[in-house]
């Protein structure tokens, strides 16, 4: 993506990880950075 961040990605994510579509999800660490680490 290459953009800077929005407080709705971060958002987006933490909604996610609140889910039930990541119940099955143990010990990950996620980078909300847009590819700007890559």
């Amino acid at each position: 993506l290459r953009r800077g961040g929005l407080p709705e990605d971060v958002a987006n994510v933490s909604l996610f990880l609140a889910s039930d579509l990541s119940s099955y999800m143990t010990g990950q660490t996620l980078q909300v950075c847009g590819g700007m680490s890559v």
